[in-house]
């Protein structure tokens, strides 16, 4: 691929006249011109290349959130399953201990009218 570069000239009107000017200083031979063009493709083509590259990394980093974005999806879910059972426990383990605590208070109830009937006989 050959790139070549037409100097640019700019006219300034002063005066009534018009002067040209450069705003690139013209390259004195062809030679100058050639290696000037294959600076140019070679920054041309390093660009393309970093631009390449970040395009991969940037890929490589959708990916990622990609999977972190699931990752985060199926944790909230777990996280739901286990709040639904750890009230389901808590509310089994608070019915067990009603139940005992009542179990103890008919325990205690008995205890007391055993107790004074014994004490009486004695």
């Amino acid at each position: 691929m050959s790139i070549f570069i037409s100097p640019m000239m700019a006219v300034i009107g002063t005066r009534g006249k018009n002067e040209i000017k450069t705003a690139v200083p013209v390259p004195e031979s062809e030679s100058e011109l050639k290696k000037r063009n294959e600076e140019l493709e070679k920054e041309l083509k390093e660009s393309k290349e970093r631009e390449e590259q970040m395009r991969r990394k940037l890929q490589i980093t959708w990916e990622r959130l990609r999977v972190a974005e699931e990752a985060e999806e199926r944790l909230c879910s777990q996280l739901g399953e286990l709040e639904a059972e750890s009230v389901y426990h808590a509310r089994d383990y608070h019915d067990r201990i009603v139940s005992l605590m009542d179990q103890l208070s008919n325990a205690q109830s008995l205890l007391h009218k055993a107790l004074p009937s014994s004490s009486t006989s004695s």
